[in-house]
């Protein structure tokens, strides 16, 4: 999946999700891949996107795409916050 489609990307992000719920003892599980910088970036995948995966037992695994502004810091901190929304709407 990853030489496919690159390991930033809404399907690596639901595969994360999924294979951390399978190994978990829990109900939900949340992943994320991006590129927060500073480099690394193209023009395809710029410094800031984000991908956000979620699982929740007996549902099927959702995806989120990000493009976030700042710096490593900014992005970062936004991904958390993004991600814990995710978690907040799946379980409602």
């Amino acid at each position: 999946m990853i030489r496919a489609r690159g390991a930033v990307s809404a399907e690596v992000a639901e595969a994360m999700a999924v294979g951390a719920l399978a190994r978990a003892h829990a109900d939900v599980a949340v992943s994320a891949t991006g590129i927060a910088g500073p480099g690394g970036g193209t023009v395809e995948k710029p410094v800031g996107l984000v991908f956000l995966g979620a699982a929740r037992r007996g549902q099927a695994p959702v995806h989120e795409r990000h493009l976030f502004p700042g710096d490593r810091g900014a992005i970062r901190l936004a991904t958390v916050a993004a991600g814990i929304a995710l978690l907040r709407r799946m379980l409602g």
